[in-house]
């Protein structure tokens, strides 16, 4: 069967035997802390990439069709190929690693529509590599717990995408819980649900369209900058592992050991650990106002230490200081690019997202879009 008609079998089929919903996440506060072992704060949101599964009777071969993308990606599992699209290799890697947990999965045929918004900082490569690693363990009984399903996504996401990601983006799209942030210590895995109940206020993200693509080397500079200034600190402190284990204090007493961008890397994942400390007990005393300026304080942090924001990004946090009913604005992911995360009161979001859109666009000369979040549960599957 060729493409053409592989697309048309495949998304006019009504004989798929599940669907998966598998959610982005949002990130309320600790950025660019999970892969230093740090804290951080997410939640699942209400849009979700939707994956529908069937075995289609072959023993090798299957076949994946995109609606987003308007494309069909075909391969045999004892004969995976190199992918010709950057979606495909979330499919390569995720199918790659399940094939070293297990020999079970045979032919399949998979419809993925996302409701996601691509290059947002709202994870939808983690939501989609959880909701096909899910529906291949539901579809061929793999055994397979949620936090196997975690692992093997990023271990997609390091192997086969090139970013070098933490475990929050995964986790929060797994494990997420309506109506609650998760906090998550990226050390030792454990993890609390704190209950978010922020109304009249909501979360609005504003995205700035930027196109921005990780694993081009941004992120991954990122992560290795930390490495060097954690190597400079083991020489000192037998204790240090990783940055969790250092002090403001350690830190600066071997900063003449270390480049100065190293050392504002370092400086800047130890400060925001704390922050998201100070979060976690503002949500639980219902402060928005104090939860809101740590928002602020953690965008100064990635505008001026981590050095990952851009100017579409610092105009849209600085615009919001103008709007008195919003509380708190910062970049969300992985940086250069993708949305804001704002607290506004839900009255004041119509009038805001009209002055702030028009202002983006007098600067830039690019659209600015906008949506709300609502945390929400982690990936679940409807027959």
């Amino acid at each position: 069967m060729d493409n053409s008609l592989y697309k048309k079998h495949l998304a006019n089929s009504n004989t798929y035997e599940f669907t998966v919903h598998s959610p982005g996440r949002i990130n309320l506060i600790g950025e660019h802390t999970d892969y230093n072992n740090g804290f951080v704060l997410p939640a699942a949101i209400d849009k979700t990439i939707d994956l529908r599964f069937r075995r289609n009777g072959s023993s090798n071969e299957c076949c994946v069709y995109s609606k987003q993308y308007n494309s069909t990606f075909i391969f045999k599992l004892d004969e995976l190929p190199e992918a010709q699209n950057p979606w495909e290799r979330f499919v390569i890697g995720v199918v790659s690693e399940l094939k070293e947990l297990s020999e079970s999965i045979k032919g399949f045929d998979c419809f993925v529509d996302s409701y996601l918004p691509i290059g947002s900082g709202v994870s939808s490569s983690a939501a989609f590599e959880c909701g096909l690693a899910t529906g291949l363990n539901e579809l061929f009984e793999l055994g397979l717990n949620e936090w196997d399903i975690i692992k093997l996504s990023q271990r997609a996401e390091h192997n086969f995408v090139g970013t070098q990601c933490g475990i929050m983006d995964q986790f929060a799209s797994v494990l997420g819980k309506v109506d609650h942030a998760m906090f998550l210590d990226c050390k030792t895995l454990e993890f609390e649900y704190i209950p978010m109940s922020i109304r009249p206020y909501c979360l609005l993200l504003l995205n700035t369209n930027v196109d921005h693509e990780l694993s081009s080397g941004g992120y991954n500079n990122r992560r290795n900058e930390c490495e060097a200034g954690l190597d400079v600190l083991k020489e000192h402190f037998e204790h240090v592992s990783t940055l969790r284990d250092v002090t403001k204090e350690m830190l600066d007493s071997c900063a003449e050991r270390m480049d100065s961008t190293v050392y504002k890397r370092c400086s800047y994942v130890i400060e925001e650990n704390q922050r998201v400390l100070e979060a976690v007990e503002a949500l639980k005393n219902d402060d928005l106002g104090k939860f809101g300026d740590l928002m602020y304080k953690t965008h100064t942090g990635l505008s001026e230490k981590y050095e990952v924001s851009c100017p579409e990004l610092d105009f849209l946090v600085e615009f919001s200081r103008t709007e008195s009913r919003l509380l708190g604005s910062r970049m969300m992911g992985g940086g250069f690019g993708g949305c804001t995360l704002n607290i506004i009161h839900s009255d004041a979001v119509e009038s805001f997202v009209q002055d702030i859109s028009k202002a983006y666009y007098e600067q830039f000369k690019i659209q600015l879009s906008s949506f709300q979040a609502v945390p929400s549960k982690g990936t679940y599957v409807t027959k």
